[in-house]
């Protein structure tokens, strides 16, 4: 059966945005077979990979790791698309997601360098698997708390009936999202730091836009306990950057996550704030932009990477090969390990290496584009890219000649592919698809009262937050 696209349909109210909203999308059912196995196969990494008992899902897989809290927010997002899949009972999902809050709800909070988990109602960037405790001497993370705690709302707000464990799992989730102390976190008032340790106080960066930290501000506004004011909000949108990249006017930034990764919670089409409202856009359309800037690079390829086109791009954060220059057929190369990749007017940093999750992602914003390149990649490179839980987090097929490379798995005539899946690459696609086709994830969000008043004291204005009221 053929599906239209939700976001496709979309008429904004706003004057601005209206004459943006793109076509009307109809899958084709090969379309619709490949995006049913694409959501199954990466709802099963949250599934078989996180920890049934404590919910804490590992940053990749099968490499072992430690577990990243932004993955425990994706999965936290994906248990409810599995009911809605019939990957899964309603039952059992909300067994893993009471399970995961009372987890983060009673682990021990404090100023301590070790034995915790966090501090503030903030968390540590990464935990022990087996502890749940912090993880070496990495960060207090406010992003990846935002990332966290988006998936803590959506269940909040998911989870709506009268029952005894749906109800606890309201309670839970509010009271988790009350005690993150996002006025501590400004130590440098209006803007919200990057992180704090224990060894050194907080971190010297803060977050501006344009990146993937706008979830942050917007949910440090929508706090009814430890609420920032609009000031935050207005600092963050003075840094964005308004420019043009292969005829895509929008705001910029490189890697494609950081037009993505709040929009997976929050429905932004037909919404304005004050900087989309003066350029007569809205964020859905910004990401939209960015997308197609993006496939037209590609498509033009100026530095000639293996394979590069229609059927092949997408850059943004992921694995890649090693750090190194190579000399293949003639020309030098340089690669890299992990990576924030992109293309923009802001920046250009590409190795060749592509990342699925760019253009799954962007399935809502571009899915003329997006589905037919993703199916286009798993029919010509099989197994070696699409497996066991959807696609591998990265592969670079300028690679193919054998190399001291630092992960992943070289396959002669094919390229360089990694092995391992990445939590928060792993959420946006299966988020995205799912957003793409039934609105879920933003339908009940949409319902938050801590989205709407997060979004009204941002200043957002227009589509349906304009006629939407509060009941808390």
């Amino acid at each position: 059966m053929c599906l239209l696209s939700l976001a496709a349909c979309r008429h904004p109210d706003s004057a601005g945005a209206a004459k943006l909203t793109p076509p009307i999308y109809a899958e084709t059912p090969k379309q619709s077979a490949f995006l049913d196995t694409l959501e199954e196969r990466t709802f099963r990494y949250f599934w078989k990979t996180t920890d049934p008992v404590t919910g804490l899902t590992p940053d990749r897989a099968p490499t072992p790791s430690f577990c990243s809290i932004a993955a425990v927010g994706f999965a936290l997002t994906a248990y409810p698309i599995g009911v809605e899949r019939h990957s899964i009972q309603r039952f059992q999902a909300v067994r893993r997601v009471k399970n995961t809050l009372r987890f983060f709800l009673e682990s021990k909070q404090g100023p301590d360098a070790t034995g915790v988990t966090g501090y503030h109602g903030f968390y540590y960037h990464f935990l022990d698997m087996k502890t749940g405790t912090r993880f070496k001497d990495i960060e207090l993370s406010t992003i990846d708390t935002a990332l966290l705690m988006a998936g803590v709302l959506f269940c909040q707000s998911y989870f709506n009936r009268q029952e005894p464990d749906e109800i606890e799992i309201r309670a839970m989730a509010e009271s988790l999202y009350a005690r993150v102390d996002w006025n501590w976190a400004q130590t440098r008032a209006p803007l919200i730091s990057h992180g704090w340790t224990p060894e050194h106080g907080f971190l010297e960066w803060d977050w501006r836009g344009m990146n993937e930290s706008q979830i942050v501000v917007l949910l440090a506004l929508g706090s009814p306990t430890h609420p920032v004011k609009r000031d935050t909000y207005l600092s963050w949108l003075e840094t964005c950057k308004w420019g043009k990249y292969y005829d895509q006017e929008h705001i910029g930034f490189a890697p494609l996550f950081g037009h993505q990764y709040t929009q997976v919670w929050y429905d932004l089409a037909g919404l304005q704030d004050s900087l989309t409202q003066a350029h007569g856009i809205d964020w859905f359309e910004n990401s939209r932009r960015a997308t197609l800037a993006q496939y037209a690079y590609a498509k033009d390829n100026p530095s000639g990477y293996r394979g590069y086109g229609a059927d092949l791009w997408g850059l943004t954060a992921c694995d890649g090969p090693m750090d190194g220059k190579l000399t293949i057929e003639g020309k030098e190369r340089e690669f890299h390990t992990y990576e924030a990749r992109g293309a923009s007017f802001v920046r250009v940093g590409d190795d060749g290496t592509v990342a699925p999750t760019a253009a799954a992602g962007s399935i809502p914003f571009a899915p003329e584009i997006c589905i037919p390149s993703l199916m286009a990649m798993r029919n010509t490179y099989g197994d070696d890219l699409f497996e066991k839980y959807g696609f591998v987090d990265a592969f670079n097929p300028t690679l193919n000649v054998p190399a001291n490379i630092s992960a992943g798995r070289i396959v002669p005539g094919k390229g360089w592919f990694d092995i391992d899946y990445l939590g928060i690459d792993e959420g946006p696609i299966l988020a995205m698809a799912e957003n793409f086709r039934t609105g879920l994830v933003w339908s009940y969000m949409r319902r938050n009262p801590h989205v709407i008043r997060g979004l009204r004291a941002a200043g957002f204005t227009g589509g349906w937050l304009d006629k939407t009221e509060i009941h808390e």
